[in-house]
């Protein structure tokens, strides 16, 4: 999900596995990132997100949905502090001047938290967005709370605040792969193992922040891959199958991931798994 679908989690000893950052984040750039674009579209459509619209992404990543927004004409600021290969991609899509292009208007990636993003010339922002996925991880959503609470004095009063979270687990075919983390990485299970998504995820969280709920909604977001390889880095690259990876090694997991997803496999090869994800608009009061 930082990573936009899920965060990335330490192991129980406190120390994340050994793997090559720079390709996790390219894969996650380049296969994972773009299976919530649809709930992006529709975020922004509903919020008519467009020329005027100053919006301040939480836990940015790599930059589509960023990218998106400043697509429509609005000026858009990234804050990410968990994965400073992400936000070098990032950069890469919306800062070209790092390669000699012109860069895009009123944009700003910031490695850091929501403070970091405003100074006294920084106009109010009209958008605050956190669209990594909150609902398929038990304490899944600690520390959102803390960067709502450092950004919603940044927006505008009644500015919207949107919150992303995974659908029911029924409508969801990826949390039955999802659960393979939990299996192999027990004993490890406590913070960080696959849970069910509960109705009230994200009124919860909006509720801690001090935000009023004003409309939600639920949108399709099918994971679609390639081939199978395609598939495996794909859902690797979301950093939640870390703590098993650790618990057991890296061919065990990519053993039990690959079995997990045969049932999800066409004739093709392609690899195709529904999933429903749900957003939740609050209001700065």
């Amino acid at each position: 999900m930082t990573p936009t679908l899920v965060r990335q989690h330490l192991t129980h000893t406190g120390e994340a596995p050994r793997v090559n950052l720079g390709a996790r984040a390219r894969d996650w750039s380049e296969i994972q990132e773009r299976m919530l674009v649809p709930l992006y579209e529709a975020v922004y459509e509903r919020l008519e997100v467009g020329t005027g619209a100053r919006v301040l992404a939480l836990g940015c990543g790599s930059g589509l949905a960023l990218l998106m927004a400043a697509s429509r004409g609005a000026a858009v600021t990234g804050v990410d502090s968990s994965s400073p290969e992400r936000l070098a991609l990032a950069r890469e899509r919306l800062l070209p001047e790092a390669w000699g292009a012109r860069a895009r208007v009123e944009t700003r990636i910031v490695d850091g938290h929501p403070q970091d993003a405003a100074d006294a010339e920084t106009p109010a922002y009209t958008l605050v967005t956190a669209f990594e996925p909150i609902g398929c991880l038990a304490g899944d959503s600690e520390g959102l709370g803390g960067a709502l609470a450092a950004a919603t004095p940044l927006a505008e009063r009644g500015a919207p605040v949107v919150l992303a979270g995974w659908g029911p687990p029924e409508r969801c075919a990826t949390s039955s792969v999802l659960r393979v983390a939990t299996k192999l990485a027990d004993p490890l299970r406590s913070t960080g193992s696959w849970r069910p998504a509960l109705r009230d995820d994200l009124e919860e969280v909006a509720q801690r922040a001090g935000l009023k709920p004003d409309g939600s909604g639920r949108v399709s977001c099918p994971f679609g891959y390639a081939d199978m390889d395609s598939a495996l880095r794909g859902l690797l690259s979301t950093g939640l199958f870390d703590a098993a990876i650790a618990a057991t090694d890296q061919v065990q997991v990519d053993k039990e991931v690959t079995e997990s997803l045969h049932p999800y496999q066409r004739r093709d090869g392609t690899v195709w798994m529904p999933n429903v994800f749900r957003y939740l608009i609050a209001r700065v009061p």
